[in-house]
């Protein structure tokens, strides 16, 4: 397979949201970009990203851990989620409170093979692109990476 640049592949006009959007425009942003997340930029460094799936984690059960007695004492049964996290984006009004964060990135030079491999390895499904200067120059998802992966194998194949 031909080595391709994640320049390559990369959606240049990225919908950034700032850190105190409401969680409605960042609905909107997301649902309208087709993205499975986007990222927050603050003072022109992302900060953060706000993906689909927290969106998603707004309208689930929060489960809270179960109370178990024992002789005189009671015991927290961990359920292996952060409580407070579950809350936290549960009752999320912005960006800020809603993005995960540190957020995980890939520079511009790195290949469909290094793209590919940081998804994988690190359970996401989209990475903001960024350059030798650390600015936001574009964002990748798996999406992208299938689409590529599908012209280079009938490439091959033709």
């Amino acid at each position: 397979m031909a080595t391709v640049s994640v320049r390559e592949i990369m959606r240049t006009d990225v919908p950034a949201i700032a850190p105190d959007d409401s969680v409605a425009r960042v609905s909107r942003v997301l649902s309208d970009s087709g993205l499975p997340g986007v990222p927050v930029v603050e003072d022109g460094v992302v900060v953060g990203i706000v993906t689909d799936k927290d969106i998603i984690q707004r309208e689930a059960d929060i489960s809270s851990p179960a109370v178990v007695p024992f002789l005189d004492a009671f015991f927290v049964v961990d359920a292996g989620r952060d409580l407070d996290e579950e809350l936290q984006r549960v009752l999320a009004t912005s960006a800020r409170e809603l993005m995960t964060e540190p957020v995980i990135n890939i520079r511009d030079s790195a290949t469909l093979e290094e793209t590919a491999t940081v998804m994988l390895e690190r359970g996401v499904s989209v990475l903001p692109v960024l350059d030798q200067e650390n600015h936001l120059v574009g964002i990748v998802s798996r999406h992208d990476l299938v689409r590529v992966i599908a012209r280079l194998e009938s490439d091959e194949t033709a």
